[in-house]
């Protein structure tokens, strides 16, 4: 093979510990002789404060955190309604700087990439206004491991130059979280995903055949009571409606404020699917047929037992909704959308097996169905299993896919494979050696001997390859597109 001369960008971004957002913090339900829970007793101290020390504990407390956030104000109200709701009688005689307080102590800081900020993907961003000729501006998106091995998405940006050089914007010194909220649900999406899970049946169908064909998750819940009342003697009731209600919970919508910084926003964990992470975020810009353009990043939720593939949507990265991927195509990791529809249809990538390429095709992006295995480990550097290192990148060769092998020790390098442009499920070109392998100064990290990517892009005639290192951080490479594209369409 001839050499792919790559280029390793000064660009690296490594775990920072002091960017930190802000989590309720319940203590353990565990109760005293006295019968109370922790909670009760921590109130009955606060409570007993004068309000001298009430006024002096919140002053000390705000200027010791406010600079850390966004509108800790608003954090601490937030946090004391949750714990006054069950745990404050008559909260309405309280001041205002007690209540303040009480969420001040429910409330703690999260560092959200103290262990790792690494897999990321890379697409151009929605504005591309105020750059020079030749000059793109992307969007990074990262996944950042915190305590507890808990990932999140986080984004950067930065902008490439006509020569390559890549000048990243500096990340800001707050993180915030979105703000949620229930959409409107489509009946025929629940029946669909409640057959997938094989619990369909008569509780099942009395929940959703009272509800109208589009619902909210206030007539949900309410036809789940209803449904409890009259069929909770059944053992298989009340985990039905769990589930259902266990689905609802976990497509929401995420929004934030529009004036705030990319680097500010934060996707933490918020559906049940996803409570131990959000792994692995593959960003694509998808232009639809009538040239309109959706961001789409098919990722892995994990529960902390199981794996379940979700969909992010946006049109900017400040509005955000999560969804689920239905279908028995839509399992394991590494699901990546093709950036427009093939023939009416849309197409995917996949490690359905854990251990080969697959390709899917789906009428409805939240549904998949049909998928067909298209690479199989051959090389020794992939002997282990292969998968896509994000959404395939139309060239005028065929559609280029960075791919991940792991070979011997587990190391894990990356190659390339080109599909045919009409076809995609035909191979036409596979790069005998890997593109890139763990640099010296690449292979120590949480998980040794790993490279890692979640998609790349073209600017100019490069291509851009964002890529983690070792569970650790990330750097950016770049490679001319037609020495890769010339080697993958050598005739051998």
């Amino acid at each position: 093979m001839r050499t792919i001369p790559v280029t390793r960008t000064s660009a690296r971004l490594v775990p920072d510990p002091t960017r930190v957002i802000t989590k309720p913090f319940m203590p353990g339900s565990e109760h005293s002789v006295d019968g109370r829970s922790r909670v009760e007793r921590i109130l009955s101290r606060i409570l007993a404060l004068s309000e001298s020390e009430v006024r002096t504990t919140l002053s000390t407390t705000q200027a010791r955190f406010s600079a850390r956030h966004v509108d800790l104000r608003s954090v601490f109200e937030t946090n004391f309604a949750a714990v006054a709701a069950r745990h404050v009688a008559r909260s309405n005689r309280l001041s205002a700087e007690r209540k303040l307080l009480i969420g001040a102590y429910f409330t703690h800081e999260y560092s959200i990439e103290s262990a790792a900020l690494s897999n990321p993907s890379i697409v151009p961003a929605p504005d591309q206004e105020g750059l020079a000729p030749g000059e793109q501006r992307f969007v990074l998106s990262l996944r950042a491991i915190g305590e507890g091995h808990i990932s999140s998405i986080e984004f950067r940006s930065g902008v490439i130059d006509a020569g390559g050089q890549i000048e990243m914007e500096a990340p800001s010194r707050r993180a915030s979280t979105a703000r949620h909220r229930a959409p409107v649900y489509e009946k025929h999406t629940f029946h669909t995903k409640l057959r997938e899970l094989g619990i369909y049946n008569e509780i099942a169908a009395t929940v959703l055949d009272a509800l109208p064909e589009r619902f909210s998750l206030e007539q949900l819940e309410t036809m789940i009571r209803e449904v409890d009342q009259q069929h909770g003697h059944r053992p298989d009731a009340a985990h039905v409606t769990r589930t259902i209600h266990w689905l609802a919970s976990s497509n929401y919508e995420s929004s934030f404020a529009s004036d705030s910084k990319i680097s500010e926003r934060v996707l933490f964990p918020t559906g049940p699917t996803e409570s131990h992470g959000m792994e692995d975020a593959r960003f694509v810009r998808f232009t639809h047929d009538d040239g309109t353009v959706t961001y789409f990043a098919p990722y892995t939720a994990y529960d902390g037992y199981q794996i379940l593939p979700q969909l992010i949507e946006t049109a900017d990265f400040v509005t955000f909704r999560i969804a689920t991927l239905n279908g028995p195509s839509a399992r394991n990791k590494g699901i990546a959308l093709f950036p427009r529809m093939i023939d009416g249809r849309y197409a995917a990538l996949a490690r359905l097996d854990n251990e080969n390429n697959f390709l899917m095709w789906s009428d409805n992006v939240r549904f998949w169905h049909q998928s067909e295995a298209i690479q199989r480990p051959e090389r020794p550097w992939e002997i282990t299993q292969l998968g896509n290192c994000g959404s395939p990148i139309e060239t005028d060769a065929g559609w280029l896919v960075i791919t991940h092998g792991v070979g011997a020790m587990r190391q894990y390098s990356l190659g390339a494979i080109l599909l045919d442009k009409d076809d995609p499920a035909r191979v036409i070109g596979h790069l005998a050696e890997p593109l890139l392998e763990p640099a010296a100064d690449e292979r120590d990290g949480y998980v040794p001997n790993v490279l890692y990517s979640c998609g790349s892009m073209i600017s100019g005639g490069l291509l851009v390859l964002p890529y983690g290192f070792s569970d650790v951080g990330t750097r950016i490479a770049t490679v001319r597109l037609d020495d890769l594209l010339a080697e993958l369409t050598r005739v051998r």
